[in-house]
């Protein structure tokens, strides 16, 4: 939990948009300049998910987890001394792209996965819960880190956080299970008797419907929701609420995908989880309806915070599940990394997908209709799943 809180998913999100004012004081940069970088990193570390999590499949997830938060964290102090060159802040958010991505749940996720099975998806909604106290306490903690020292020490002093706290407890307390500590059911038993994980390889999965299934699934869902969340401020702006008015709308939104991990993982553990899924990936839907045409009421509001907020908990504890039950543990990084990278792709160009048709129409009617669509037709696609499979160990 601690390693991805710290790690390069929550920290440049939930941060880079209190640098921006004073980015922009300095060298004079458009918002659209500032925010390239951070779609540059999220591109490239979707890219990238595939290759981190096969090395963690290869090589353990200790080395290459740990590892790329230490990398991450001195590129990311490196934003202090950035030039007054957009070309030099660009190349930050590249070398954040190419060492970061390995302290994401690509790769700790594995590890989890390796330690339970039966209470799996508690597990993994406790885990990923670490994205949820990172998002309540970094907006705080980055205003003040500005106010009190100024922006490029903030920088620095934010990265101790992966350097100073989530590294050395790494270091100290985190390990993957020894073959005879594993769940039996994640094992098979190979001709010389021995257990060795059993699965299947990224290439047997790509045969299957199953993963294609997931995949579209993913891509529906994280289209729909990645801007409808980024631009939620916009929204209640556009419906007379000031940001006094909507900043507990946006706290209520973090509590709301804890929940959802929390509450999600507990329902994996007993349900077929397509069909647990089914209500709370759809529930969006009534979000975006609620969004739709008139100002809406505060209790109206709300409500449609707490469904997405939900919905977000869900899905990223889905990802991991699902592909642990459906594809086995003996290739799981490299497969999630796949997965993964059509989650985050589709979540970088959602926002940019709102912002085109509020300028182009006025309203975000359109596309949150769309998105009510997508929220449901995702939602239903996760029933042709079918029974969770029994595992081999791949030829391979």
């Amino acid at each position: 939990m601690l390693g991805i809180a710290c790690g390069a998913s929550p920290l440049p999100f939930n941060t880079l948009g209190f640098f921006i004012g004073p980015l922009q004081q300095e060298f004079g940069w458009s918002l659209r300049d500032i925010s390239l970088g951070l779609t540059i990193y999220g591109v490239l570390g979707a890219l990238l998910a595939p290759l981190f999590g096969s090395l963690a499949d290869r090589h353990g997830v200790r080395p290459v987890a740990l590892g790329s938060l230490a990398a991450f964290g001195l590129v990311f102090a490196g934003f202090a001394l950035v030039p007054p060159s957009l070309a030099a802040f660009y190349g930050l958010w590249v070398l954040v792209g190419l060492v970061g991505i390995g302290s994401t749940p690509v790769t700790w996720s594995r590890a989890v996965n390796l330690w339970f099975f039966r209470r799996r998806g508690l597990a993994l909604g406790s885990t990923l819960v670490g994205t949820s106290i990172a998002a309540m306490l970094l907006p705080p903690l980055t205003v003040w880190l500005i106010g009190r020292f100024g922006w490029r020490p903030a920088f620095p002093l934010l990265a101790l956080l992966p350097l100073g706290l989530a590294l050395p407890v790494g270091f100290a307390l985190f390990r993957e299970p020894r073959p005879d500590e594993r769940p039996q059911e994640l094992s098979a038993v190979a001709r010389e008797g021995s257990p060795l994980l059993a699965g299947l390889t990224l290439a047997e999965a790509r045969a299957g419907r199953q993963l294609w299934i997931l995949l579209a699934s993913i891509l529906m869902i994280a289209f729909a929701y990645g801007g409808a969340v980024i631009h939620l401020p916009r929204m209640l702006e556009a419906g007379g609420y000031t940001p006094a008015r909507a900043a507990p709308l946006m706290s209520l939104l973090g509590l709301s995908v804890l929940l959802g991990r929390i509450g999600s993982g507990l329902l994996l553990d007993r349900f077929w989880a397509p069909l647990v899924m089914l209500p709370l990936l759809a529930l969006p839907a009534v979000a975006c309806v609620l969004l739709m045409g008139q100002p809406p009421a505060p209790a109206t509001a709300a409500l449609a915070v707490v469904l997405l907020g939900l919905s977000s908990g869900a899905e990223t504890d889905l990802i991991a599940y699902l592909a642990g039950r459906y594809f086995g543990m003996a290739h799981y990084g490299k497969i999630y990394g796949f997965l993964y990278m059509g989650f985050a792709l589709a979540t970088a160009a959602s926002p940019a997908a709102y912002g085109w048709v509020r300028d182009a129409t006025g309203s975000y009617d359109r596309m949150l209709a769309t998105a009510a669509v997508l929220f449901v037709g995702g939602a239903l696609l996760l029933l042709g799943l079918g029974r969770y499979p029994p595992h081999r160990i791949p030829a391979s």
